[in-house]
């Protein structure tokens, strides 16, 4: 007869009361540093003197370079996601000493969107659910809040374009992106997936969904409405309906997640744009977003690209809009590489516009800090 053997290693045994009070000392150095970091933070503010509002405060382009060395320096065993999270929850907590950030966001709670601005300034901020994109934009242009989180596109699905056309009469600037995968959960009260007979979610979350819907809710209506935590509000008491939606979504609305992951594309990623009123200085690794009228005629776009081409530009999206000034007449919306103080870009907007185009600067900021965080997987 064989016998269990013991787990611990007998000729290297640990005394768990010993690690248990070095853990205790770590974690009070821990909270010192914390506490010193935030009085740090305190200094900067008072150097920098009363300023008109906690976004003043706020640098996105500071926060993408702590957030890199932050990567930089991780050898584990945490994963870069872990780290991000903690140190964008310090620096959250840290920047709210005072007065926390008023962030606007494409409601109501629990949507994807919600979740983006909580990648982005952590949970010390003051969210508030708008019923739209467009009041979001209102918000931040009138200055009754700091900051907004729209979605501008999506992996599968491709651009929002309602999310651009706001650009064409709205004065805000694009402070900094968000990137985050986005897993779709199928929110029921119902015991199987026989007794489903409809379905409510964003037309998107529908569409990023259409082949397991296909083949497991065939039977089901579709039922489109606003946002997924909607479709999660209506189900919540209609044991016969079924909700598209992610797991905040779940969470907010006290739904069971019948299946998980049901999204057809296993790399489904959102990315979201903070909206500001200032441009932003370079942080090392950015991204400007050009909006470009006022060429017509054969060769309009040749002479769009050229100037970009010919300086170096790395243009990584171009989508075009109705201008809405005149019938057949577009703007073109087109993201680069770099900063508008970088020499190749500057030169390149001074020959577009010598070109009789019209060019406004969108924003310039950060490239997303990539690294997934926890609780996105789900």
């Amino acid at each position: 007869m064989t016998s269990c053997k013991n787990s611990k290693n007998d000729t290297d045994e640990i005394d768990l009361g010993d690690v248990r009070k070095h853990i205790d000392r770590i974690d009070e150095q821990i909270q010192s540093l914390i506490a010193d970091r935030a009085r740090l933070a305190e200094q900067v503010r008072a150097v920098k003197g009363e300023l008109a509002t906690p976004a003043d405060y706020y640098r996105p382009d500071r926060e993408a370079q702590v957030l890199r060395r932050v990567i930089e320096r991780n050898e584990g065993p945490l994963s870069d996601s872990v780290m991000l999270h903690v140190f964008r929850e310090i620096m959250s907590a840290c920047l709210a000493r005072q007065e926390p950030l008023r962030v606007a966001y494409l409601g109501p709670e629990g949507t994807f969107t919600q979740q983006a601005v909580y990648r982005q300034f952590g949970h010390s901020v003051n969210a508030s659910a708008q019923p739209s994109i467009e009041e979001v934009f209102l918000q931040v242009q009138g200055g009754e809040v700091d900051f907004g989180v729209v979605p501008i596109e999506n992996s599968s699905q491709g651009i929002v374009t309602h999310t651009l056309d706001m650009f064409l009469h709205a004065e805000v600037c694009i402070a900094a992106e968000v990137e985050m995968r986005i897993h779709q959960h199928l929110l029921t009260r119902a015991r199987g997936l026989d007794d489903i007979e409809r379905v409510y979610a964003h037309q998107q979350s529908l569409s990023q969904c259409k082949h397991w819907i296909e083949r497991h809710l065939f039977h089901a209506e579709l039922v489109p409405v606003s946002s997924n935590a909607e479709a999660a509000r209506r189900v919540r008491h209609a044991p016969d309906a079924a909700a598209i939606a992610g797991r905040h979504a779940a969470e907010v609305y006290g739904l069971p997640v019948l299946f998980a992951n049901i999204e057809d594309h296993v790399d489904n990623t959102t990315r979201f744009l903070v909206l500001g009123r200032e441009l932003l200085p370079p942080s090392g690794d950015d991204k400007t977003s050009l909006m470009i009228a006022g060429l017509d005629g054969a060769g309009a776009l040749f002479s769009l690209l050229e100037p970009l081409a010919r300086h170096g530009v790395n243009m990584s999206r171009i989508e075009s809009r109705p201008s809405r000034r005149e019938r057949w007449q577009y703007v073109f919306f087109i993201d680069v590489d770099g900063h508008v103080k970088d020499a190749g870009l500057k030169q390149a907007l001074a020959d577009l516009e010598s070109e009789s185009a019209e060019v406004r600067v969108l924003g310039c900021y950060p490239r997303a800090v990539l690294g997934r965080l926890p609780g996105e997987q789900t």
